[in-house]
């Protein structure tokens, strides 16, 4: 492909772009296909000759399109919004031009610098303490862009095993450092995402996952005794992890509380994880939720999430980038350059040597919104979000169980979780919308996320309409529209729906023993056998009444019936016995 040809090819790729986003609210959310189904349509090998353009856009449209997941749909609900927005992708085209490999500031000024520069910004209008900002006064700190908020994670935390390490070599110089690894633990919230886990694991460490409270919140007594209880046993408390909007259910942690106990501790590494709520905190009204942030060693937050910025972009700052740096320095002779002591080389940031030039979408998108634009943005979602709340709490099947602050509302209908679990997977089996489930104060609950940049009220009385209908039939409660035709679903695939995973009833058992980490994209356990639903029955006094006419249909098939059918249905002698155990 010459010059020209691009120039052509370009514009007709900004056309199909357009066309597809335009296009968008006609199509399913999800894909209907099957495990492998790309296989089937592609070639085993490579092609040795060149291939007509139009013949690859012809097999985008056929085959690869088919399959994509459309995140940027108005019905897709699922996990936090997917940034996206033309700025962005009009940076990122120019980036990819550029082509540079932004490891330090020799191999591209304007990369590194940029990224100094809008990470400051940034930083300022969420209202972070001048020790995080690179160009204040005094400051030892700044701030660096990461591929992700798991990313963010494993740096700090490694900076913090670093941290750890070299304080007790104080006192034993001649130990070698993998020596002290099984004495460092870390604790972090059950509602913390599973990257914290994930960084222990892979920095060979250990990880305390604590029970929060009520409302999601890790509280000063639970990480106290667990710290205490380390330290009688020997083990050395280096690192906590703190959320400000876990994925769950955008819960937030108590920096107040948990500040100050961090800050006693002789080596503890304080990170703060706002990978979602992180962006909000550019409106005035929301800076109240960042109250403690002065007590942390670092903070990430992700506007690839909630600030139309594309993925990859994940906002990561330090109060001392020389903890952060000396943890990850290695310095070749090839990387080193003259200007190595009077500029920033992001190389000892991270994990990666390479870096694409990301901070030009940042850069493009807060120019051409402007702060009160992206306001505008995020209020509006907030704004969509209480008001699904408001639709939930009218119906009387459904409770809503979280604190709705931010664009994240998590509900569930007044009935065991295997009724829900057998929603959300006729709801995503249809197509019109795409929610997920997690887990909040250990009962199944469905996440719905405002997500899409234009979203508007229509869009969230549209997906009430779909969630209410497919309610509605599912319990037999309320008559249902004729047009409204749901197929039935085969248990694998209910399964697959409802982001659930069976297991055996031992390991199911097992699990439940467990601290486990809820993050939205790891199935949850559900048990094979119907034993566990039969022991629950007896406890659901919130089931809302006695489903007894549900009918069940004639395929062998529908699983979902069969459930609700196991889990409600009295067999009455006459219509005078049927009993209900609700109100």
């Amino acid at each position: 492909m010459d010059i020209e040809e691009f120039r052509s090819r370009g514009k007709e790729m900004v056309d199909y772009i357009c066309q597809y986003i335009n296009n968008l609210p006609n199509q399913r959310v999800t894909p209907d296909v099957e495990p492998g189904y790309l296989r089937q349509l592609l070639p085993n090998e490579a092609p040795v000759d060149p291939e007509n353009w139009d013949d690859i856009m012809k097999d985008v449209e056929k085959k690869i399109m088919p399959g994509v997941t459309h995140w940027q749909h108005p019905g897709f609900h699922a996990y936090f919004p997917s940034g996206n927005s033309f700025p962005s992708i009009l940076a990122d085209m120019l980036s990819d031009a550029i082509g540079c490999i932004g490891f330090s500031w020799a191999a591209s000024p304007a990369c590194t610098e940029l990224e100094t520069i809008v990470m400051d910004w940034f930083g300022k209008a969420i209202g972070l303490p001048n020790d995080f900002i690179t160009s204040a006064k005094g400051s030892r700190g700044g701030g660096v862009i990461q591929t992700s908020a798991s990313e963010c994670v494993l740096v700090s935390m490694l900076a913090a095993r670093n941290q750890a390490i070299q304080y007790l070599k104080k006192n034993h110089p001649d130990v070698e450092d993998n020596m002290f690894l099984p004495k460092l633990v870390g604790y972090c919230s059950k509602e913390a995402h599973s990257c914290v886990e994930k960084a222990a694991k892979i920095l060979l460490v250990q990880i305390r996952i604590l029970e929060p409270d009520e409302n999601g919140s890790l509280r000063k007594e639970a990480l106290l005794d667990a710290m205490e209880k380390d330290k009688e046993n020997g083990l050395v408390p280096f690192f906590v992890s703190a959320i400000l909007g876990s994925t769950s259910s955008c819960s937030f942690d108590n920096l107040m509380d948990i500040g100050p106990i961090c800050k006693a501790e002789p080596c503890i590494w304080l990170h703060v994880d706002a990978a979602y709520a992180g962006n909000a905190f550019i409106c005035p009204e929301l800076k109240y939720l960042l109250a403690g942030i002065e007590y942390a060693d670092s903070f990430n937050t992700n506007p690839n999430k909630w600030l139309l910025v594309n993925f990859d972009c994940s906002c990561l700052w330090v109060k001392c980038r020389m903890k952060l740096t000396g943890a990850l320095v290695v310095d070749p002779l090839y990387l080193q350059h003259a200007n190595s002591d009077e500029a920033i080389d992001y190389r000892h940031w991270g994990i990666p040597l390479s870096r694409r030039f990301r901070s030009l979408k940042l850069w493009f998108v807060i120019r051409k919104y402007g702060l009160s634009g992206l306001q505008k943005y995020i209020r509006n979602h907030i704004k969509l979000a209480k008001y699904f709340e408001s639709l939930v709490r009218k119906d009387p099947r459904f409770e809503v169980v979280n604190d709705v602050r931010l664009g994240l509302v998590c509900f569930r209908l007044v009935a065991p979780d295997n009724v829900n679990q057998n929603l959300l997977a006729t709801i995503n089996a249809s197509g019109k919308l795409h929610m997920i489930p997690s887990m909040v104060r250990d009962k199944y609950i469905i996440r719905f996320c405002v997500t899409a940049e234009n979203a508007v009220q229509e869009d969230v009385e549209h997906a009430w309409k779909v969630i209410t209908e497919h309610a509605s039939e599912l319990l037999g409660s309320i008559p249902v529209k004729k047009e409204f035709v749901r197929p039935p679903l085969t248990r694998q695939k209910s399964k697959r729906f409802s982001f659930t995973r069976s297991v055996s009833k031992e390991m199911y058992k097992r699990s439940k023993s467990k601290s486990n980490l809820y993050d939205g994209a790891t199935p949850i356990l559900v048990a094979d056998s119907d034993e566990e639903n039969e022991n629950s029955k007896k406890d659901n006094d919130d089931i809302l009444e006695t489903l007894a006419n549900i009918t069940v249909m004639s395929e062998d098939d529908d699983v979902f019936n069969k459930d609700c059918e196991d889990a409600y249905r009295i067999q009455p002698q006459s219509p005078k016995e049927i009993a209900c155990n609700g109100v």
